[in-house]
C-alpha cells in the first residue's frame, strides 16, 4: 500500500523525486514523507483560495497538529506516519518547527531589507529541510549539518533568482531591498520587469552570493560522507545547472524560462550515484533497529 508521503510527493512532480529514487526502501518512504510535510507546510501560504488570515489560522493549525502527533494524539495520516519517522530515526524537531516559523515568515513579509534577513528565511524554508534529509540519509561527520545548512540555502538563493518574475507578479520581492539600491535598481522597475545594467549588475551579485553558499557546502561535506549524501549531491547539481543558465542568459529571467530537461536530470541522478557508489562508502553507520 502507497503511504500518504509518497502520493504527494508524486502529484508535485519536484525535482527532489530524482534524488529520492535511488535511495533503499524504507528511508525513500522517510524521505517522501518528510518532503510531503514540507510541501503540505509551503502549501498552506501558497493557497490562493484562502484569506490572509485565514492562513495565519490554518499554520497555527498545522504546527499545533504536528505537536500533537508527535504525542501520539493526532488523526492526520500523514503528520502521524511523520512521527514515526521522526522517531525511528531520531530526527530533531526543531527544523520541521523553524520551517513553519519561515512558512510564517512568508506569510508577515513581502521583502526583506538586507540579506541577514533573507538568510534566515532561507534557512527556514530549506536549511531545515537539508538537516531533516541528512538524518534519513545517515552520516558520521558533524560538518555535514553544516554542509545542508550552506546547501539548501545555496539552492534557495538559486530558486529566488529563477523566480523574480513570479515572485513580482505575486508581489513579493526575495532580492535584499539593500542590495538593489547598491545597484539603483527600483522595486518598480522590479515590479514591471525592466531588464537593464543595473538589474544584471544586481543579479550577478546575487548569482555570486549562491556561489559562494555552493562552494562552502562542499568544502564542508568530508569524503566519508559524500556517497550517503548522493542524493543532495543530485539535487546540487540540478540547481547549480539553473543558476549556470540563469548566468548564460544573462540573468535575464524576465524573458526566459529557465528549468532543467527531464533527460539532464537523469543523467545527474544516475551520474552521481554511480559515482558515489564506485568512489565513496555508501555504508550507514548507524545500527537502525529492525521494522
Amino acid at each position: 500500500m502507497q503511504n500518504t508521503g509518497r502520493e504527494i510527493t508524486q502529484k508535485s512532480k519536484t525535482n527532489f523525486l530524482y534524488s529520492f529514487s535511488l535511495l533503499p526502501k524504507e528511508k525513500n518512504d522517510a524521505i517522501n514523507t518528510i518532503y510531503a510535510f514540507c510541501r503540505k507546510t509551503d502549501d498552506i501560504v501558497d493557497n490562493e483560495n484562502r484569506s490572509h488570515k485565514e492562513k495565519e489560522n490554518d499554520l497555527a493549525k498545522w504546527k499545533q497538529d504536528f505537536e500533537s502527533s508527535l504525542a501520539g494524539n493526532s488523526d492526520n495520516t500523514l503528520l502521524n506516519e511523520l512521527s514515526k519517522v521522526i522517531k525511528r530515526f531520531k530526527i530533531p524537531t526543531e527544523p520541521f518547527t523553524d520551517l513553519i516559523r519561515g512558512m510564517k515568515m512568508d506569510l508577515e513579509k513581502t521583502r526583506y531589507e538586507t540579506f541577514e534577513e533573507l538568510y534566515e528565511y532561507c534557512y527556514c524554508a530549506a536549511g531545515t529541510v537539508g538537516l531533516m534529509s541528512i538524518e534519513i540519509f545517515g552520516y558520521s561527520d558533524p560538518a555535514t549539518r553544516d554542509f545542508a545548512v550552506k546547501l539548501g540555502v545555496a539552492l534557495q538563493l538559486t530558486n529566488i533568482l529563477r523566480d523574480v518574475k513570479k515572485d513580482a507578479e505575486n508581489g513579493r520581492i526575495y532580492l535584499p531591498l539593500d542590495d538593489m539600491e547598491m545597484f539603483n535598481y527600483t522595486e518598480d522597475e522590479l515590479l514591471n520587469n525592466v531588464y537593464n545594467n543595473n538589474f544584471i549588475a544586481l543579479m550577478k551579485y546575487e548569482a555570486d552570493r549562491a556561489h559562494k553558499y555552493y562552494k562552502e557546502a562542499n568544502e564542508l561535506l568530508t569524503a566519508k560522507d559524500t556517497g550517503l549524501m548522493f542524493p543532495a549531491r543530485i539535487m546540487e547539481h540540478i540547481y547549480f545547472d539553473i543558476l549556470r543558465q540563469i548566468e548564460m542568459k544573462k540573468y535575464d529571467v524576465y524573458s526566459n524560462n529557465i528549468k532543467v530537461s527531464k533527460f539532464k536530470k537523469l543523467l545527474y541522478t544516475f551520474g552521481i550515484y554511480l559515482k558515489c557508489r564506485l568512489y565513496y562508502s555508501m555504508k550507514d553507520p548507524r545500527d537502525l533497529p529492525n521494522g
